[in-house]
């Protein structure tokens, strides 16, 4: 409720004002009462973000995003030493104070974060008790080396300038993991910790997470800002962060990692570090930034679970998503389960539902096949599983990116057999570098991009997919294309690309309107209604039935290209080619180089 305040000051009714008198008494009494009780009281309502109304290309970018600047604790400090209860801290803390774990400690246990009266000014930091000094400051990732790790076995070097311990560590007991979000939390903060299954859970078949949600209970305002979230090396544990039914939720600045299921005997199929989309509760917006993450399953997903809402205004920036090589069977140093069963590998990014998404400035490495799936970099396919409806992805832009060392490279597809799936439509896609998209070491189709539709008929229409000034040079084939006739996939844009035609240009990936065709100009006219297919420079055999307007050459040379730094393809335009500048926005064709080098500038 809002009072005119310019009333009660310039209105000369005595009893107006005595009324609003009355009105501010049985305000504050109902807020002293609401804080005695701890009764939640609702956060308030977002407000328009600035960004509204703003597009990139075909796709609208996220509305609002969430604020994870840090505000002046205005509580009393709860130091939690070794042995302390830490459970009864969280019970008795009162809205803006600080709970401070000794530093170097283990928590050990099952910890329920309360619903409480707090608000965008008054939060509950939950943190180790070492000074800020010992941390990296805010906008900087903490790694093992604050747990002491100086290195994880498989990934690329921690350098650590030194091991002391600075973070606290909170240890799960049980398959629920050591944090869960009681129906109603609302503004609680991680700082500076590390959190784990805990080596008592090892004897455990699965530990389904390490933070999230109550079943399907509502929370906000959760924020994971510098910690260590992980499991253990060869055991289950199948999520790290979920943010299921969960709005205002934030992951920056943080490493997670050792999620994964195990083949053949395990108890769950996909392993994320990041995941949420699921349920009946609105969800979203989230941020998730400046963070090392790492699943067998998918590094993130939304999506892939029963839900009837679609999680809104997802921001993803600048972090690295990874998968150790040595989960790769067949590579020196395999790690798999205990058992000697592979982890079971999918995807780097997945939207299964999803509305306003931004991808930028991120690295996504490493990806294969042989589990049901390809090995995509990124996929984008609207489906949940049954009892499922509104189910939708809608509004992704993914820009600045760089993709490696996978099996395929995108897969936007449109299947069926979902109930009451909306759309998969408009998607803005730029400037993105793909490398190494090795079909035979990586198991999977060798392809830049699969863009289809279900060949029955009944999937929800694929529309308005832009690919624009991407470069990529996939060994196997450029796209794969199908879906059912007469075709319903419509406005398809592929322009500005720097490709290579692969060992066959284009394929079907079945469907009427694939059939018979091998031709790249007689498939992308079966396939769409309106298509736009022109100024791609593409690397390779010339000799097929390309779409008019588009340049050829056969090999690197005879194309000006360089070798980009750090790879090992000719994948880069030499000032001296005769295709610069040869966009239809005058610009070099494929991506911006430059630009893709300032985002992703410190990722790794």
């Amino acid at each position: 409720m809002q009072i005119n305040s310019r009333c009660a000051i310039e209105c000369p009714n005595a009893s107006a004002i005595l009324l609003l008198g009355v009105l501010m008494l049985a305000i504050n009494l109902a807020a002293q009462s609401n804080d005695a009780l701890q009764i939640p009281s609702p956060s308030p309502l977002p407000k328009a973000s600035p960004s509204q109304g703003k597009f990139d290309g075909p796709a609208e970018l996220p509305r609002i995003s969430v604020d994870v600047s840090i505000p002046q604790q205005t509580g009393k400090n709860i130091d939690v030493r070794e042995g302390g209860n830490l459970q009864q801290a969280l019970d008795h803390a009162k809205c803006g104070d600080t709970i401070r774990l000794q530093q170097g400690m283990v928590f050990a246990g099952k910890f329920e974060l309360p619903a409480k009266p707090c608000d965008d000014n008054h939060w509950i930091v939950i943190r180790t008790a070492a000074a800020d000094s010992a941390l990296p400051p805010p906008g900087t990732r903490l790694t093992p080396c604050y747990s002491g790790v100086n290195s994880l076995p498989g990934r690329k070097p921690l350098n650590c300038s030194s091991t002391e311990k600075i973070t606290a560590r909170i240890d799960g007991r049980g398959p629920a993991g050591p944090i869960t979000f009681a129906a109603g939390a609302n503004h609680y903060r991680f700082i500076g910790l590390e959190l784990s299954r805990g080596p008592d859970n090892s004897g455990l078949r699965i530990v389904y997470q390490i933070a999230g949600p109550t079943e399907k209970k509502p929370a906000d305002h959760i924020i994971f800002d510098r910690v260590w979230a992980h499991g253990t090396p060869q055991e289950e544990t199948a999520h790290g962060i979920r943010l299921n039914g969960v709005t205002y939720a934030a992951i920056v600045d943080s490493t997670l990692t050792d999620f994964h299921c195990i083949a053949g005997t395990g108890g769950c199929t996909d392993a994320q570090a990041i995941s949420g989309g699921n349920g009946d509760l609105p969800a979203g917006p989230f941020l998730i930034q400046n963070n090392f993450l790492e699943a067998s399953g998918q590094d993130i997903m939304f999506g892939g679970g029963p839900g009837t809402v679609t999680p809104t205004d997802i921001t993803v920036l600048r972090n690295h998503m990874f998968r150790p090589l040595a989960w790769h069977r067949g590579e020196q140093g395999f790690v798999g389960g205990a058992d000697g069963h592979p982890f079971i590998v999918k995807n780097i990014f997945e939207l299964k539902v999803g509305i306003r998404v931004l991808l930028e400035g991120n690295i996504l490495e490493y990806s294969w096949g042989g589990f049901s799936q390809a090995g995509f970099g990124i996929l984008l396919t609207p489906r949940n599983q049954a009892p499922a409806s509104m189910t939708q992805i809608s509004d992704v832009t993914i820009r600045y990116c760089i993709v490696r060392h996978t099996g395929s490279g995108m897969q936007i597809s449109n299947p069926h057999g979902t109930p009451g799936a909306l759309a998969g439509e408009r998607y803005s896609i730029h400037d993105v570098v793909f490398e190494d998209i090795d079909h035979e070491r990586f198991e999977g189709h060798g392809n830049l991009a699969q863009i289809s539709m279900d060949g029955k008929g009944d999937a929800p229409v694929l529309r308005h997919v832009k690919i624009d000034h991407v470069t990529g040079f996939p060994r196997h084939v450029l796209l794969n294309v199908g879906g059912p006739d007469p075709s319903p996939m419509t406005d398809f844009v592929f322009t500005n690309n720097l490709v290579s035609s692969g060992e066959r240009p284009m394929t079907s990936t079945g469907g009427p309107c694939g059939a018979r065709r091998t031709e790249p100009k007689d498939l992308l006219e079966g396939c769409f209604k309106q298509f736009e297919f022109r100024n791609n420079l593409i690397v390779g055999s010339a000799s097929a039935d390309w779409p008019k307007g588009n340049f050829f050459a056969k090999n690197p040379e005879q194309a000006g290209l360089a070798k980009s730094p750090g790879s090992d393809e000719f994948n880069r335009l030499l000032p001296s080619s005769r295709y610069k500048g040869k966009g239809t926005d005058g610009k070099d064709i494929g991506a911006d180089w430059e630009a893709v080098t300032a985002a992703t500038e410190g990722v790794e």
